[in-house]
């Protein structure tokens, strides 16, 4: 058996062994199986890369499942894909366990890297934004579709509680799309037609009159 295959059954097992009730309560907006399962997925590559270190800093499964959870809040607002590719590559350049603020910090630079603010910094832009919400100048056309379907006036009157964390689900969804290839754009809205300058005759204005008089007198 081949070295990279050994290691993707080695990471197979412990993801399996995970005890999937860790996670499954979890009822943040925004999160899902997807990135239950990529936390597992991530804690399992931790473990074999820094066996030691790991063991030492979750000494207990009671620890370990609340640092689990810990890292699902903080790293909801970020893809399952882009977790995982971005603890791969802090791995890489670290001899020691990772903190979540490493792993936040690599996401966001992949964030950066496709023009995306983070989800905080987009929910700011949202609510800041001027009208025409078509004709604002957007650091990304995914702030502005989620700004869209979360609601413009909800974004400009609601408290941040309520609001950010509809905003938060609808601006991954974006993200979801951008970093599968898609290209998004902000709709700007038709304009509206000039008015004609054109003034009517004093024979089609008796005729509009008459019109009129008829339509009141019914």
């Amino acid at each position: 058996m081949k070295k990279a295959d050994s290691l993707t059954g080695q990471i197979s097992t412990k993801i399996a062994e995970q005890p999937s009730e860790i996670l499954g309560e979890n009822k943040r907006a925004g999160t899902g199986h997807d990135h239950i399962d990529v936390i597992n997925q991530v804690f399992a590559e931790l473990e074999l890369a820094y066996h030691n270190q790991y063991h030492k800093a979750f000494s207990n499964r009671d620890s370990l499942n609340v640092a689990k959870k810990y890292w699902l809040e903080c790293l909801a607002q970020f893809s399952p894909h882009m977790i995982l590719e971005a603890t791969r590559s802090v791995v890489i350049h670290n001899e020691f366990l990772p903190s979540i603020a490493s792993i936040i910090n690599a996401c966001e630079t992949s964030l950066g890297n496709h023009g995306l603010p983070t989800a905080r910094d987009a929910y700011i832009e949202a609510c800041c934004a001027k009208h025409p919400k078509g004709e604002f100048a957007w650091s990304h056309p995914a702030v502005y579709i989620a700004g869209k379907e979360t609601g413009w006036f909800e974004l400009e009157n609601e408290v941040e509680a309520r609001v950010f964390p509809k905003f938060e689900v609808n601006y991954k969804k974006q993200l979801q799309r951008v970093l599968a290839g898609e290209k998004l754009e902000v709709e700007i809205p038709p304009a509206l037609p000039e008015q004609s300058s054109k003034k009517l005759s004093v024979e089609e204005n008796k005729s509009r009159m008459d019109v009129l008089r008829k339509s009141l007198k019914k």
